[in-house]
């Protein structure tokens, strides 16, 4: 094995699918990946927001393309498998990070938006997963596959009750993969971001809840999405090949802080 950190980390040749690469972090993670040399492709739903996002890969030298998705129908993501392994000719790396909160409290949660946060945040997790397992598993791909969890899958966090639960669910659900998955060669971990700025929390991040955050946060601030990159290209290459079942945590120290 090399221990050579070009070689180590490098994705050339590979395909990275990113569910939620139209959003803010799994499109920074996206960037990442293209730029350690994979070829990405974009899911979700919002082509312009893909559009920018690509136009970035391709300056600095990456690839990739777009495929329209609903990450919570099966056939959409049968078609999205079908297109990738048309365009690329195999898929590799699956990152699964689409995702939607709300802060509304917990007596008050209407049953469709409990839906609809449970339905995008776990059930789109599981149905990639069978997917794309089932194509890995089938052609004995050593995949890597990585689920965005939360710090809210780890602990409880007040107003946001039903993404909690979508989280933790994830969390299992990763680590329950990888110890079915090991002895085929396939990698499933959960990336576990701290407080990040974007555009499915911005709704719950108001002053109060800053002071709070900051308060429990050792480094004093929020992370920045390109601070996600490191560990993805951990855990997508070669560097992470004795990894799986970790809950990888992007945190400044959040997790850490007790009193």
């Amino acid at each position: 094995m090399s221990y050579d950190p070009a070689i180590l980390f490098s994705l050339k040749g590979r395909t990275a699918v990113v569910i939620g690469g139209t959003g803010e972090l799994c499109g920074a993670m996206a960037e990442g990946l293209a730029g350690a040399g994979a070829e990405v492709v974009l899911a979700g739903r919002s082509e312009e927001k893909a559009a920018a996002r690509l136009a970035r890969i391709s300056e600095q030298g990456g690839q990739g393309y777009f495929v329209p998705a609903d990450v919570t129908s099966r056939e959409s993501l049968d078609r999205l498998l079908a297109t990738a392994l048309e365009r690329s000719g195999k898929v590799d790396i699956l990152v699964n990070g689409a995702g939607v909160n709300s802060p509304t409290p917990f007596l008050e949660i209407p049953e469709d938006e409990y839906d609809r946060i449970m339905n995008t945040n776990t059930k789109a997790v599981v149905l990639a997963c069978q997917v794309f397992g089932r194509y890995f598993v089938g052609n004995r791909i050593k995949a890597s596959v990585i689920n965005l969890g939360s710090m809210s899958g780890l602990v409880p966090l007040s107003r946001v009750f039903t993404y909690s639960m979508s989280k933790a669910a994830v969390h299992n659900l990763s680590k329950n993969l990888a110890r079915e998955w090991a002895p085929l060669g396939i990698r499933v971990n959960t990336l576990v971001p701290g407080f990040f700025p974007a555009e499915q929390n911005r709704k719950v991040l108001n002053e109060e809840r800053v002071t709070a955050i900051m308060g429990h946060t050792p480094m004093k601030r929020f992370g920045e999405a390109g601070e996600l990159v490191g560990a993805t290209l951990l855990l997508a290459s070669s560097a992470g090949s004795f990894i799986t079942g970790a809950e990888i945590v992007v945190d400044g120290g959040y997790a850490s802080m007790t009193i």
